[in-house]
């Protein structure tokens, strides 16, 4: 997104993404639909997407359906293994996933704002 909207090199690679309008990507995806992560590409809040690695074969043939049907509206990308934080949970510290969303006011003088928004998914194994 930043090379696409500011013209710049991006300082940290985004995660490997395959577009499945790309005759090439979609070939690879559909082949791999169990490896992958799969999002619509106007989707939004993890719904409608397939977690291939934690799919069961119907649903990843559904949804090889809707690619082979609207390749041009999925990308797929690998799954990641999730970080964890140390977490207080019933009196002892374990790890947990946590999600942290930080904000920058973008304006003339763009400014990090102190702080931000986190979650934590408190029952073992659970990702946000």
């Amino acid at each position: 997104m930043i090379k696409f909207y500011l013209g710049e090199e991006p300082l940290l690679n985004n995660v490997k993404t395959y577009l499945c309008r790309n005759k090439r990507h979609k070939s690879y995806v559909l082949k791999n639909l169990n490896k992958l992560v799969v999002k619509e590409v106007h989707g939004a809040g993890g719904v409608g997407m397939l977690v291939g690695p934690l799919a069961t074969k119907n649903e990843i043939a559904k949804y090889k359906a809707r690619i082979e049907t609207s390749p041009d509206k999925f990308i797929a990308q690998p799954m990641l293994a999730l970080s964890t934080n140390p977490t207080y949970v019933n009196q002892e510290i374990v790890p947990r996933h946590v999600d942290l969303r930080p904000f920058v006011l973008h304006g003339p003088n763009p400014v990090v704002v102190p702080g931000g928004l986190t979650r934590v998914a408190l029952k073992e194994g659970l990702s946000l």
